[in-house]
């Protein structure tokens, strides 16, 4: 959601949004603490006169326009009880050198920094490995995100040490020369004996089909009413007994790769084609500690020599 505000007269920029944010319809009733206004702001997604500006303290003068990228379901997002401490070792690494590091991700885990502060994440615990490598530094090493993998996914991410090969990772993953492959666990449904085939693609446009003030859902939506293209290829790979808290479950594992990076994507392909995952409540799977999908390769170009990567992890399920 982009809001716009105009400001006439000198005024700290956390106190405007401060007086501003409640007449928005979707925030009516809402907590708009000064904490929330300040961590909104600190998180780079406020501009003033087209310029984005990370202080709160920021003084406004004569007319200023104020820009707010707001995402609703982030900004009310607090601290989830069950996210990981984590601290990165070199067990988690997968692949490194002076230009790139791959690392395997945990569950329960988000890849970055949120609005709602000092929370867990993946990104700064790489820092804080790349840091340690090198104490002498006086400032934070460089780390780039160039993909995410959702809170609940597991597995191979990439970040960038060097900002000289951002541009080549960035095409890489943009231009699909990045092929991802993920492993996941669905219950033994009578879509996937049905399905009598080993693989098949599903090409369907996706788009956001929840109201923007709830939990973001996405779902099929023509490209004639702002879908995207999407494409994911699959392939049943076989039975899985799953341990469980209850005991032990029948599962089957799948492979999926998508060509495209839609939000939430093998997420909805699997569940509109009657295979939801095992633990993704949102899309219908069945209940589980977590949604049982993992970022099981990465294989691409070198960003410098060129020559193939192919970097994977296996599930810890």
């Amino acid at each position: 959601m982009i809001l716009s505000f105009v400001s006439l007269k000198t005024l700290r920029l956390d106190i405007f949004l401060r007086e501003k944010l409640p007449s928005v319809p979707e925030l009516a009733g809402k907590d708009l603490s000064n904490s929330k206004i300040r961590r909104l702001i600190l998180a780079g997604c406020v501009s003033v006169n087209s310029r984005q500006c990370v202080r709160p303290a920021f003084e406004l003068r004569g007319r200023s326009t104020v820009t707010v990228n707001l995402d609703i379901e982030k900004f009310f997002f607090e601290k989830q009880p069950d996210d990981i401490e984590f601290v990165l070792t070199e067990k988690d690494v997968l692949f490194e050198d002076d230009v790139i590091i791959v690392v395997n991700k945990p569950a329960f885990l988000p890849v970055e920094q949120t609005i709602t502060g000092n929370r867990k994440n993946l990104h700064d615990a790489v820092v804080d490995y790349l840091w340690k490598q090198n104490p002498s530094l006086r400032n934070p090493p460089y780390a780039g995100i160039m993909h995410r993998l959702d809170r609940e996914t597991s597995g191979v991410i990439l970040f960038t040490k060097s900002r000289s090969v951002n541009k080549a990772v960035h095409d890489m993953f943009e231009n699909h020369t990045c092929q991802k492959t993920y492993h996941a666990l669905i219950s033994e449904t009578p879509a996937v004996i049905k399905c009598g085939q080993n693989s098949f693609t599903v090409e369907k446009s996706l788009g956001r089909i929840s109201a923007s003030s709830q939990a973001a859902k996405w779902g099929s939506v023509a490209e004639s009413k702002g879908g995207l293209y999407a494409k994911t290829v699959f392939r049943i790979l076989g039975p899985v007994t799953l341990k469980t808290a209850e005991g032990f479950k029948k599962t089957i594992l799948i492979e999926a790769k998508p060509f495209t990076g839609r939000t939430h994507q093998i997420r909805v392909h699997s569940s509109e084609n009657g295979m939801p995952l095992l633990g993704d409540k949102l899309y219908g799977g069945e209940k589980c500690n977590r949604v049982m999908l993992h970022a099981f390769s990465l294989e691409f170009p070198h960003p410098i020599t060129g020559k193939l990567m192919q970097i994977s992890v296996q599930a810890p399920w």
